[in-house]
């Protein structure tokens, strides 16, 4: 018997769907489509319509054309029986939150994380928050581009209706606070908190400040075009000299749907994913909530985590590339601690996704509870030498399928067993190809990385992206 045929993606990355926004498949027309295929899907098909009303929560970020598509997929969803519920300009684990808060069938946010503004996507979260395995992707995606929507349409005594909640970002303040323990104040420690003029600009100045810091917010004042701009995650150096201006006790900083989080201490040092969840880890054993013997991370997490985890008796357990495929091991093998070098760390007894403010309140937690500076709670992980570059590819080339790169990463692998680890994959999100190494000696691990860059540019034509 032969295997069923493996789903080909169409639409959907390793975080939804996503692409320069007013250009296929980020149009107003393919996102109105999706919206009303997604209404099938969540609604249950066409049998399942008339039971209940069934409803989706809406969020966007600050990006100009995310009033194109929350129109859009309000469009999509109410022609097909939804209810939408709009929220506005919110974090990413906002709509996961209020999802279930809710109790709506789905979450939507529009949002293209930490791209520039011109680029736009869109997150689906089921009913109980947390993002759409692969199997319900694959469904929207088949009834997509079946072209057999219209079947599914419901009547016009059927149609959905749209409304906006205008406190969703209080309910979310509130959510917020109450993950960082009541015995505890921020008073006296001074927090810069930079927004990436993104979805968090109104919110995370508000939970610190409500929790008793003296907030110093930066990059909060949006305009539509300026989101990830030289603010916010992506960008270490602008909340790195702010901390060190205003001498404030530590800066976080988000990227522009604020699911991922950096941490700069007193002293300016930058802390990422790995650092964090060092500290975390194990700070959560030493009070017994850490699940799982362990923690769960990707495999471009750092080997210094994975060497530091082990000197406390804790596992490093790795899973590809995107946070979903983080949680999904979280949820099978009973973890609560995982997250991404990047920054999205996920609390699972808090937050069924990454949650960039509430993994700020956690490296507080640790502050106000120790009485010590954030710099003396560093656990002594020490970072091996990491390289990390890109190469641009033409959307629908795959240069890894070529023997001489296969053979390449083969002969580099090779070299580093036992002292390092290389990893060449496409990204889930952008048309390029990222090489990873990671070994004891920087000389070393620099020149491999640039050997297997200009090969993989040389076999896909493109010119390299630093």
């Amino acid at each position: 018997m032969s295997e069923p045929k493996k789903h080909v993606r169409k639409l959907f990355g390793t975080d939804g769907v996503r692409s320069r926004a007013n250009v296929y498949p980020m149009t107003a027309e393919l996102v109105l489509q999706l919206g009303r295929a997604a209404g099938v899907v969540f609604r249950g098909g066409e049998r399942q319509l008339r039971e209940r009303r069934h409803s989706v929560v809406i969020g966007k970020d600050t990006r100009l054309s995310g009033y194109l598509f929350e129109s859009a997929l309000r469009a999509g969803f109410t022609s097909m029986g939804i209810h939408c519920i709009q929220v506005g300009s919110l974090p990413t684990p906002a709509i996961a939150f209020l999802t279930r808060a809710l109790r709506a069938d789905a979450g939507v946010m529009i949002s293209a994380s930490h791209n520039p503004f011109y680029d736009n996507g869109i997150k689906f979260f089921s009913a109980n928050g947390m993002k759409l395995p692969d199997n319900v992707e694959a469904e929207i995606e088949r009834l997509l581009f079946e072209g057999q929507l219209d079947h599914y349409q419901p009547s016009a005594y059927d149609l959905g209706k749209a409304t906006i909640i205008e406190d969703a970002g209080g309910r979310y303040i509130e959510f917020c606070k109450n993950c960082f323990p009541k015995e505890l104040r921020l008073d006296g420690l001074r927090v810069v908190v930079d927004c990436a003029h993104g979805a968090s600009y109104k919110v995370a100045p508000a939970v610190f400040w409500e929790l008793g810091a003296e907030v110093v917010p930066i990059g909060n004042a949006p305009n539509g075009f300026n989101i990830n701009d030289g603010f916010g995650a992506l960008h270490p150096g602008t909340i790195q000299k702010k901390v060190l201006e205003v001498r404030a006790d530590i800066g976080v900083a988000f990227d522009g749907d604020a699911d991922r989080l950096l941490v700069c201490d007193e002293k300016g040092k930058i802390l990422n994913g790995d650092h964090v969840l060092a500290m975390s880890a194990l700070a959560m054993k030493k009070e017994g909530s850490l699940r799982g013997g362990g923690v769960v991370a990707t495999v471009m997490s750092n080997l210094g985590l994975e060497r530091f985890l082990a000197q406390h008796d804790l596992a490093l357990v790795r899973t590809q590339v995107g946070d979903r495929y983080v949680l999904d091991h979280m949820v099978q093998q009973g973890y609560n601690l995982g997250g991404e070098q990047s920054g999205h760390m996920i609390f699972l007894d808090k937050n069924t996704t990454g949650d960039g403010i509430v993994s700020a309140l956690k490296i507080l937690e640790l502050m106000a509870s120790n009485r010590r500076p954030l710099s003396e709670l560093i656990t002594g992980m020490e970072d091996v030498p990491q390289v990390l570059q890109n190469v641009a590819i033409p959307p629908n080339r795959d240069p890894l399928s070529n023997p001489e790169v296969q053979a390449a990463i083969a002969e580099a692998e090779q070299a580093l067993t036992g002292n390092g680890r290389i990893l060449v994959r496409k990204s889930g999100t952008e048309p390029i190809v990222r090489v990873m190494v990671e070994g004891d000696n920087q000389a070393r691990i620099e020149g491999m990385a640039s050997e297997l860059c200009q090969l993989i540019q040389r076999v896909a034509g493109m010119v390299r992206e630093e």
